[in-house]
Protein backbone atom coordinates (compact mmCIF):
# COMPACT_ATOMS: atom_id res chain seq x y z
CA UNK A 1 0.00 0.00 0.00
CA UNK A 2 1.27 3.31 -0.98
CA UNK A 3 2.30 6.07 1.99
CA UNK A 4 0.68 9.33 1.17
CA UNK A 5 2.46 12.33 3.45
CA UNK A 6 -0.03 14.93 4.82
CA UNK A 7 0.74 17.95 6.81
CA UNK A 8 -2.29 18.44 9.61
CA UNK A 9 -1.98 21.20 12.55
CA UNK A 10 -2.87 20.67 16.12
CA UNK A 11 -3.63 23.01 18.90
CA UNK A 12 -1.03 23.27 21.51
CA UNK A 13 -3.77 21.11 23.72
CA UNK A 14 -4.64 18.55 21.29
CA UNK A 15 -0.83 18.46 20.43
CA UNK A 16 -0.28 17.56 24.20
CA UNK A 17 -2.73 14.88 24.10
CA UNK A 18 -1.30 13.02 21.57
CA UNK A 19 1.77 13.26 23.03
CA UNK A 20 0.67 11.72 26.42
CA UNK A 21 -1.26 9.21 24.13
CA UNK A 22 2.43 8.30 23.11
CA UNK A 23 4.10 8.38 26.34
CA UNK A 24 1.92 6.54 27.84
CA UNK A 25 2.40 3.34 25.25
CA UNK A 26 -0.26 3.55 23.79
CA UNK A 27 0.43 4.77 20.43
CA UNK A 28 4.37 4.58 18.85
CA UNK A 29 3.74 8.13 16.81
CA UNK A 30 1.46 10.71 15.72
CA UNK A 31 0.89 8.93 12.63
CA UNK A 32 0.03 5.70 14.43
CA UNK A 33 -2.78 7.50 16.30
CA UNK A 34 -4.33 9.58 13.49
CA UNK A 35 -4.77 6.35 11.48
CA UNK A 36 -6.25 4.58 14.49
CA UNK A 37 -8.72 7.21 14.69
CA UNK A 38 -9.64 7.10 10.73
CA UNK A 39 -9.92 3.05 10.99
CA UNK A 40 -12.48 3.90 13.73
CA UNK A 41 -14.44 6.52 12.20
CA UNK A 42 -14.49 3.97 9.11
CA UNK A 43 -16.11 1.54 11.07
CA UNK A 44 -18.60 3.88 12.92
CA UNK A 45 -19.80 4.90 9.68
CA UNK A 46 -20.40 1.15 8.41
CA UNK A 47 -22.41 0.39 11.63
CA UNK A 48 -24.52 3.41 10.83
CA UNK A 49 -24.81 2.83 6.87
CA UNK A 50 -25.44 -1.33 7.93
CA UNK A 51 -28.03 -0.06 10.53
CA UNK A 52 -29.44 2.41 8.08
CA UNK A 53 -29.82 -0.63 5.92
CA UNK A 54 -31.75 -2.39 8.29
CA UNK A 55 -33.83 -0.03 9.24
CA UNK A 56 -34.97 0.56 5.40
CA UNK A 57 -35.58 -3.24 5.59
CA UNK A 58 -37.55 -2.95 8.07
CA UNK A 59 -39.71 -0.55 7.31
CA UNK A 60 -39.55 -1.79 3.67
CA UNK A 61 -41.24 -5.14 4.59
CA UNK A 62 -44.55 -3.83 6.13
CA UNK A 63 -46.00 -4.84 9.50
CA UNK A 64 -45.88 -8.44 10.93
CA UNK A 65 -47.57 -10.63 12.90
CA UNK A 66 -44.79 -11.79 15.07
CA UNK A 67 -45.21 -10.93 18.78
CA UNK A 68 -42.60 -9.36 20.82
CA UNK A 69 -41.59 -12.42 22.83
CA UNK A 70 -41.47 -14.44 18.98
CA UNK A 71 -39.12 -11.71 17.80
CA UNK A 72 -36.51 -11.78 21.44
CA UNK A 73 -36.60 -15.54 20.84
CA UNK A 74 -35.68 -15.54 16.99
CA UNK A 75 -32.91 -12.58 18.53
CA UNK A 76 -31.38 -14.62 20.97
CA UNK A 77 -31.09 -17.81 18.87
CA UNK A 78 -29.61 -15.74 16.46
CA UNK A 79 -26.93 -14.34 18.50
CA UNK A 80 -26.20 -17.82 20.58
CA UNK A 81 -25.79 -19.70 16.64
CA UNK A 82 -23.29 -16.97 15.77
CA UNK A 83 -21.36 -17.64 18.72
Amino acid sequence: MAIIRKSITFTEQQDAFVKSLIEQGFYTNDSEYIRDIIRKDQERRKRIIDLNEALIEGIESGPTDATIDSIWGEAINEHNAGK
